[in-house]
C-alpha cells in the first residue's frame, strides 16, 4: 500500500519527561515505578529519534509544564486536578525536564520544541501551523501516556486530516491493559505499529 508515497512525514515524541517517565517522577501516569518494561520502551524511543534524524525527517518534542502555582491549569478534570496535587512538571523543575537521552538535539534545524498545557499536541501550540509549512501529511506518534496525550494527539491528526502511525513500542501506560485498550481504539483512526517498522515504511515510502 502506497498511502504515504510522497507525503512527507514527521515524528510527535510526547512528554517524554521526567516526571513521566523516570522511575522517581510523581505522576505515575507514564509507567509504574518497577516496571520492567521501562527500559525498553526508552530503548525504542531512542531508536526512533536516532532513526528519524538519520533520515532528516522532523521532529515535535511536546512538553507539557506548568507555572509553580498551578495558575496556568485548568483543573477541569481529575487528571489536571491530581497533576496540581502532585506538584508535577512544574516549569523549571528536574520533572519537567526531557528524560537523559530523549531530549532535543539543538543543532538541528528541523528539531522543534513545544510546550503546551493540555492533553492534545495541538492545543495551545503552533504545531498544525508548523507541519503546513513543512508539507507534512503522515505522522509517526509515540509517547507517554498511551491512553493520554498520545491517545488524544492523534485523534485530533486524524480528524485534521493526517495520516496517522502510533509507533506502540515507544509508548507506554500505568497499567498494561490500558496501553493495550487505547491501542485497539486508535486501530480505528491510525495504523498501529513498531518503531522500526513505521520507520522503514517511512523510509520506503509505503
Amino acid at each position: 500500500m502506497d498511502r504515504h508515497r510522497d507525503v512527507r512525514t514527521a515524528v510527535l515524541a510526547l512528554h517524554y519527561q521526567n516526571d513521566t517517565l523516570h522511575p522517581d517522577g510523581v505522576i505515575r501516569v507514564g509507567m509504574n515505578a518497577d516496571d520492567s518494561a521501562r527500559n525498553d520502551v526508552i530503548s525504542s524511543a531512542r531508536r526512533m529519534l536516532h532513526v528519524a534524524r538519520k533520515m532528516g525527517l522532523p521532529i515535535f518534542h511536546i512538553r507539557i509544564a506548568f507555572r509553580e502555582d498551578f495558575a496556568d491549569l485548568v483543573q477541569n478534570c481529575r487528571i489536571f486536578r491530581e497533576t496540581a496535587k502532585l506538584g508535577a512538571v512544574v516549569e523549571g523543575s528536574w520533572g519537567a525536564q526531557f528524560h537523559e537521552g530523549l531530549a532535543p538535539d539543538n543543532a538541528r534545524k528541523n528539531e522543534y520544541v513545544l510546550h503546551h498545557l493540555r492533553t492534545s499536541g495541538f492545543i495551545g501550540t503552533p504545531l498544525e501551523l508548523l507541519l503546513a509549512k513543512l508539507g507534512v501529511g503522515h505522522l509517526i506518534i509515540a509517547g507517554v501516556a498511551t491512553h493520554s496525550v498520545v491517545e488524544m494527539t492523534a485523534r485530533h491528526a486524524a480528524d485534521l486530516g493526517y495520516h496517522v502511525t502510533i509507533a506502540a513500542d515507544a509508548c507506554a501506560a500505568a497499567e498494561r491493559e490500558v496501553h493495550l485498550a487505547s491501542l485497539r481504539t486508535m486501530s480505528l483512526i491510525a495504523e498501529v505499529s513498531t518503531v522500526d517498522a513505521a520507520m522503514a515504511a517511512a523510509e520506503s515510502g509505503e
